[in-house]
Formats: structure tokens, sequence, C-alpha cells
């Protein structure tokens, strides 16, 4: 995330004539539908087959997308490290429950955890306290979800010199309700131990939280203080119904961990991986200082390179090269960043008997993880040492790993690259305008160098808005042009995926949330309808009319799981009139089946709806049938809509024939 794109040379005729279309479109209202014909030729010998890993996800970070989002930990800071080492340290988000005069907490360090040594000591100073003790609380990222009748893992770390008697409740914000409640006694010890307990509730509660409390005088020490739903997704620790959501996108490959979150805005503050692998209570976690918050990394290389198994989806490594905001690794002595980011690879990559391979095997995944992609840095190609830095992690790479396709910062669309490289990053967040008329950007890119990755693309700012279904057709009519072009992009990707509705670092975001609610914005429900495309075949399209500066169109072909073969001509109709639109396709070897083909739209009354917790599919594709699927189809676009049409091809009927002597398989009809 960061980037922001300029107005080329190219941008502004097409600004000017889409803006002079717009004063006649305000100005004539009354004005007979316009036409347009599209011509798709299907023909065999013009197809061409999509990359398989066109279309995926780019997960960042930020606004609380990861720490209170898809990683289903419920408590804060559950370390006490987001204070820092130096004690005594600010608790945040942790409270007391009594007062000055009944209880005394304070960090020290006097952790059990090498990497991580704050915990938290509690002086309970009442020999007859309060009714419901006195302890602490935590509640959470903006209030736990806790829901009748489920589980929740709970474990801790403790240690008390004198026999103590704990209660640990999920309580209502203010404590009154009561949904789940267990009793635990600590043997007085020197000795820290672990104190792993199921929580059932027994009642709903939004804005839960958890607390411990105690009715006896003494002092207890507390660390690493963790509760889990029980129903994870596969058990992982991510948040199912977050989980759901990427699933139905069909990702074909997973960016991680970020943006700006892999460079921070000090290199102190970088993602460091091999402090975010490991038993969960050993890692010290950061603060994360281009976003703003605190994560402990309970989300981390493991975790993302399991969720990348866990959707299907081709992990994309993004790596710190030793460059941040405001800081630079010089290339004389990037040599230990190049080892660090090897060992890294190795952990993924290696058996279960090598040095970094061995400790993945520890965690549970003896198999080696398909890790083909890694981006060298994130948009930092202007930076002084980036060139230099880049080509010490590209060699050492490529030598112990000649498998692993590499990602420059630097964009090569309308430029050669000055240094070698598998893909090229690009990025482009702007307003609606500028990215409709980008749907042809790269008709004039080379086709001699790398591969163009669109990892970051968005409309954004303002006609945005928190997600608004003008921002989504100008995405979709540059995605149009991606597919048409995808001889020469291999990946694209949205930006930002997850928004915690509590915490809007960057508006707009593909899916917004909050501790129990969750809905798409247009822009991801615009691109459920291009999750066939990875794979498909792509044919030439033609649009004719004097209403195009408006239209943005592509066709594929592709099959569904049954094998049923569909024809799907996708629209973006980015004006303010409906048009009658002729489409016509030559080249079919199947016929088209009527009563199997649909139409899909994506429209609403105003360009500017968005989707909300309270309505949170007013702006969502409505599929149909479509009754008419001749071979000359004409049909209605509405104004400021996107259109799928799905065209059912008849199957011939074929008698599969094993011929014996040559071992082939060969079809008739």
């Amino acid at each position: 995330m960061g980037s922001k794109e300029g107005f080329s040379a190219t941008t502004i005729p097409c600004l000017l004539l889409l803006f002079c279309l717009g004063c006649k479109c305000l100005a004539s209202e009354f004005e007979v539908t316009q036409t347009a014909t599209i011509k798709v030729d299907a023909t065999p010998e013009l197809a061409r087959k999509i990359p398989d890993t066109l279309f995926g996800l780019f997960f960042e970070e930020i606004n609380h997308a990861g720490a209170g989002g898809i990683w289903a930990e419920l408590v804060s800071n559950r370390g006490f490290e987001a204070g820092g080492p130096h004690t005594p340290s600010n608790i945040h988000p942790w409270s007391i429950i009594g007062d000055d005069s009944s209880i005394f907490v304070a960090t020290d360090r006097s952790s059990c955890f090498s990497r991580n040594i704050i915990a938290l000591r509690m002086e309970v100073l009442c020999n007859d306290c309060p009714a419901g003790g006195v302890g602490i609380y935590n509640p959470g990222f903006w209030g736990m979800n806790i829901e009748d009748g489920k589980t929740y893992n709970l474990v801790f770390y403790v240690k008390s010199p004198a026999t103590a008697d704990l209660t640990v409740s999920l309580t209502s914000p203010d404590g009154l309700q009561n949904l789940a409640s267990i009793n635990i006694t600590v043997s007085g010890t020197s000795n820290w131990m672990k104190m792993e307990h199921k929580l059932v509730a027994e009642g709903t509660n939004r804005t839960s939280r958890l607390q411990i409390t105690t009715n006896k005088k003494g002092v207890i020490w507390f660390d690493q203080i963790s509760l889990m739903p029980a129903d994870t997704y596969r058990g992982h620790g991510f948040r199912t119904d977050l989980i759901s959501m990427l699933l139905d996108l069909k990702p074909r490959f997973l960016r991680f961990p970020g943006g700006c979150f892999v460079e921070g805005e000090w290199l102190r503050n970088a993602f460091r991986w091999r402090e975010s692998i490991g038993p969960w209570e050993e890692r010290p976690g950061h603060f994360g200082d281009v976003w703003h918050y605190w994560t402990d990394d309970g989300l981390g290389y493991y975790e993302y390179l399991q969720l990348s198994e866990d959707l299907g989806a081709a992990p994309v490594w993004v790596f710190n090269n030793g460059i941040s905001h405001h800081d630079e690794v010089d290339t004389a002595v990037i040599a230990p960043f190049v080892k660090d980011v090897l060992d890294s690879l190795e952990f993924a990559k290696g058996s279960a008997n090598s040095t970094w391979g061995s400790v993945r095997a520890a965690m549970g995944h003896p198999e080696p993880f398909p890790l083909k992609y890694v981006a060298i840095g994130n948009e930092d190609c202007w930076k002084k040492h980036y060139r230099g830095n880049y080509l010490k992690f590209y060699n050492a790479i490529r030598e112990a790993y000649p498998d692993i396709q590499m990602i420059s910062n630097c964009d090569g669309s309308s430029r050669r690259l000055d240094h070698p490289a598998d893909l090229f990053d690009f990025h482009v967040y702007t307003d609606s305008r500028t990215l409709f008329s980008m749907r042809n950007t790269f008709d004039r890119a080379s086709r001699d160098g790398p591969k163009a990755f669109v990892s970051e693309y968005a409309v954004w700012q303002h006609d945005a808005g928190k997600g608004s279904l003008l921002a989504s057709l100008a995405e979709a009519a540059f995605l149009t042009g991606l597919e048409r072009n995808s001889d020469i992009v291999q990946m694209a990707s949205y930006a930002p995926l997850f928004v915690n509705s509590n915490d809007r670092k960057w508006n707009p975001d593909a899916i917004v949330f909050n501790t129990w609610q969750h809905y798409g914005t247009p822009s991801y429900w615009m691109q459920t309808l291009f999750r066939e495309s990875s794979g498909a075949m792509v044919h030439p399209i033609a649009i004719n009319s004097r209403y195009s500066g408006f239209l943005a169109a592509s066709a594929i072909t592709w099959q569904d799981l049954g094998n049923s073969s569909f024809l799907r001509v996708k629209i973006v109709n980015f004006g303010c009139h409906s048009i009658s639109v002729r489409i016509s396709t030559t080249g079919l070897d199947a016929s088209v089946n009527a009563p199997g083909s649909t139409v899909t739209v994506l429209t609403s009354v105003n360009v500017m709806d968005e989707n909300s917790f309270s309505h949170p599919k007013k702006v969502v594709p409505v599929k149909r049938q479509l009754w008419d699927a001749a071979e000359h189809m004409q049909v209605k676009l509405a104004a400021h809509s996107l259109t799928s049409f799905d065209l059912a091809l008849a199957q011939s009927e074929l008698v599969m024939l094993a011929d014996k002597d040559d071992g082939y398989l060969r079809s008739e009809v």
C-alpha cells in the first residue's frame, strides 16, 4: 500500500473525452437509448489461455485485518508487550477491576519467555475484597464476540508464591452479565505454570470482555493470556466467516504480509519472519508503525503460508529488502538480510530434515509449502539502494532456488527494466474516471520483458467513498483490460482486502467487518464475476458504438465443476444512459443452450451507493435466466452497470475410445 498513480500523457485526452460525454449525458436526460454492437470471435485459433494465476488476493496487516480480524485471537496485547520493553509500561487495553485501595497492577521483566520478557504483576491489597473480587479484564479488539453454546479455548501462564483462587469469566462490557465462568486454583510456587481450560458460553454478547478476579490478598503474575474460539477454520486459527468470503472469490494466489507493513516507517519496526514463527507464546510481537498498532504476530509467516494452502492459493512472499520508508541498508552490508531471506525460503520449501524445514515440521507441517513467488521489497524502486540490494537478493535466490519467480518493484509497463526479473510490480490507486481510462494500459506494454503483476489496484479518492458502485465499475473495466492483455499480465489483486470498521486507516476496502458482522463492498462483488477467468480462454472482442468511450468488455470461455462449458461476455457501461447492445459471436464449436444461459447484473439506483452493516446487499450482483441465447442477441444494458452474460454451450456427445496399441484416448462425435 501507499503508491498513488498519477496522470500519464494518454490519461488527459481520455479524461477530457469522458468529461465531455458526461456533460452531454447530463444535458440530454431524455435522449433515446444508445446502441452498440459487440462482436466476439471465438475461433479456436484466435483464443488464448489466461494464466492460471491471473486473479488472487493481497493481504496486508492494515485496518486490523489480521490482529482483531481474520486471526481469531480475542485478547488484545495478550503478552503485555505492546507497551514496550521498559517497565513500568502501558498495558492498554487491559484495565483493573477494583480501585487503588484494593489492587495494584504493574509490568515487570519476570516472564519465563526470553523473547518477550514482560509480564504483569498483580498485587491484591484487600483483606475483605468487594463482592465479585478484584482483578484485570481485557475487552479484546473493540469487544469480544461471545456466542451462546460456543466453546472458547483459554490458555494463560501464571505464578504465585502462595496458593491463589482465581475466577476467569466472560462477561458483558460492564461485567454485569456473566456468559461463562471457571474457578482455578493456583498452587503456591515460584515457577510459572501453564493453564489450559475451555469456557462454554451460556448467552450471547457481541462486545464481551475476559476478566480474571480473586478475593484473596497476595501477589500473582500473569503472562501470555489467550482466548480463541474453538471453531476456527480447519482449526488453524482463522475466523470462519471471513475465510468464507475469501473462498468465494476462488483466489489463485495470496500475496502477503504487505504492503507498507513489510517495510515499516523504520526498519526496526519492519515485519521479521523469524520472530513470527515457533510457539505463539514465544513470539515477541511488534509495533506496525506504518498503520499504528501493535500485533502479537500470532498471525505470522507460518500462518500466512497455511492460509495460502487453506485457500488453495499460491503463496507470494513479500519480504523486506533492507529498506523502510525512512532508512536503508547499504548494499555493501546487505549480506545478513540476504541470508535471512534464504533461511525463510528454507523454512517454507526445505525438507523436514533441513535446519529451518525442521522448525516448520515441528509446527505441524512436515511437507514443504509450494512457495514459487517472492517479491523483493515493496514500492522501493526509487530508493537509493534498491537496485543494488535487489541484485544481491536476486542472484542468491536464483542460485539456491532456480524455480522461484522473482518480482521487481520497478514498473516495466512503459519501459524495459534495467535489471533481471520474472515479473514486475504495478500499483494503481486513483479516481474512477482515471482507472476506467486505463482499461487499455497494457495494450501498449512490451511483450518481450517480464510479466506484469498488478498487485495493488483500486479506485481511491473522492468518488470511492467507503466502497461505491462507481468505483467497482471502473475497476471492472480495468480488469477486462487485464484479461485481454493476460499474455503480459500474469497476476492481479485488489487492495486493501479487509477493514475492521473500528479502524479505517484506508478507504475503501473489499470486505468490511466488526467483531461479528461482515459484508462485501461493490468492489468485492465485482470480483466474483471474474473468479472463473483464471485459466480460462480469452477471445478477441470488438465494440462498435459512438458511445464506446463509456464501454469496456471482455469475453472468455470456461468450464464449471461439472465440466459444462460457457461463453462469458462481461460488459461495463460506465455511462448514465442505458444501452441497447447487439452481441454477435462467430467461431463457436458448439451451439448455445438457451435454458442453461444466465445474465448477472451489478448496478444500483445511484452510482455512489454503498453496502453497510444495515444494508449489506444493497449493491450485489443479481442473476437471472437469459431466455434469449440466440447467436445474435439484442440486450439492454442498464446505466452504470456491470453485466455478465453466461451462454451455456451445448456439449457434443463424445464416445471415448481407448486404443490399446498406442495408449492414447481418442474421441468421436
